[in-house]
């Protein structure tokens, strides 16, 4: 019992971004420390198949009854287990009955992660239906009854001290060795600008479109996205792959430079900086805004650029493009900043003081 850690989810194992990146990662690390743990979704897997896609009201309702009564069975198991490790959420609707009981009923230490601004309204276009139902404010009482509090960069950190003094920055990371373990090669032609990220995010590509249309008119490169759904960008150089887990290094390595531009705004500076975390991993210079923790990942001129005008983002695209010596030189000086700062081997003691 001493060593059992209970990690409550939204989303089935091995599944979402956020759960490989920010803890399933680390279960070997745990398991060598000598920690034993379960996992329990909220969503099974024929639920979190559909979650995204518009329609299919009444399998979701099902999906998310079950995962309710899923719930309510676990307090009965609670006992077991010192630590609980709640990631983003144990319910996406409704009050935090559940934390409140783990936390002030049957007294267990919570370990409570985020990587995003969840107390702010984000609701994706396909979920619109149960917008009001997602009680955002609940992160902040959340992060009040934990134990301590596991934030993905500094702007999530001020906003969960308001509420617990035990709340520390835990990266983002990158399996540097079993997966993220590859260079980009720099010599290939034509030159292929990419983007990875979900729907949800695609709405920034929209402010380099510009940028990658005027750069057509005098030079030959490709612009290639991977997401869950396909692109509809007026660009000759757009290329679309669908996301697949199986093929997600493979595919990534397909580009020479990586970009990640954002919007300003409050949601955006809680964003951890993963698609340029990706990108640099791999050796893949990475082109970011000036929002949030991008800041902290790219040192400009170093390992990437941090473009903010149009006129920094074609400025610095171009310079890549017609330039193979600079992108080695950018890509292996990223490839240092994520073994040294943002890899799984990096913040292994980090993640560890967690449960301590």
């Amino acid at each position: 019992m001493e060593q059992n850690i209970l990690f409550v989810v939204p989303y089935p194992s091995h599944k979402a971004p956020s759960q490989r990146f920010r803890f399933e990662q680390y279960l070997d690390i745990l398991n060598d420390a000598g920690y034993t743990y379960d996992t329990a979704p909220f969503l099974d897997a024929s639920t979190w198949d559909i979650l995204y896609k518009p329609g299919h009201t009444l399998p979701k309702v099902s999906g998310i009854v079950k995962g309710f009564l899923r719930r309510l069975i676990l307090l009965f198991k609670i006992q077991k287990y010192k630590f609980i490790f709640i990631h983003r959420e144990a319910t996406p609707i409704g009050l935090p009955w559940f934390e409140w009981i783990v936390a002030k009923v049957l007294k267990k230490k919570i370990i409570y992660d985020f990587d995003d601004a969840i107390w702010m309204p984000n609701t994706s276009e396909a979920n619109k239906i149960v917008a009001g139902l997602k009680w955002h404010h609940k992160v902040g009482q959340i992060c009040q009854w934990a134990y301590k509090v596991s934030c993905g960069n500094t702007y999530l950190q001020t906003y969960a001290r308001k509420f617990n003094s035990e709340s520390f920055v835990i990266p983002t990371t990158i399996d540097t060795v079993g997966h993220h373990n590859r260079l980009k090669e720099q010599e290939n032609e034509p030159v292929v600008i990419g983007w990875t990220g979900t729907h949800s995010t695609m709405k920034y590509l929209e402010t380099i479109v510009p940028v990658l249309k005027k750069l057509e008119e005098k030079y030959s490169f490709l612009f290639l996205v991977i997401s869950n759904k396909e692109p509809v960008f007026q660009l000759k150089s757009l290329r679309y792959l669908p996301w697949n887990k199986d093929s997600e290094i493979e595919d990534l390595l397909r580009m020479n430079i990586g970009v990640m531009p954002l919007v300003d705004d409050q949601w955006a500076k809680g964003k951890c900086a993963f698609k340029a975390l990706q990108y640099m991993a791999l050796g893949i210079p990475a082109l970011v805004s000036p929002v949030g923790m991008n800041t902290e990942v790219v040192d400009h001129g170093i390992n990437g650029f941090i473009c903010d005008e149009p006129s920094q983002w074609y400025s610095a695209l171009e310079e890549l493009l017609v330039n193979s010596s600079r992108r080695i030189e950018l890509g292996k000086e990223a490839r240092m900043k994520i073994e040294s700062t943002y890899a799984v081997t990096a913040n292994r003691l980090n993640f560890l003081g967690l449960f301590r």
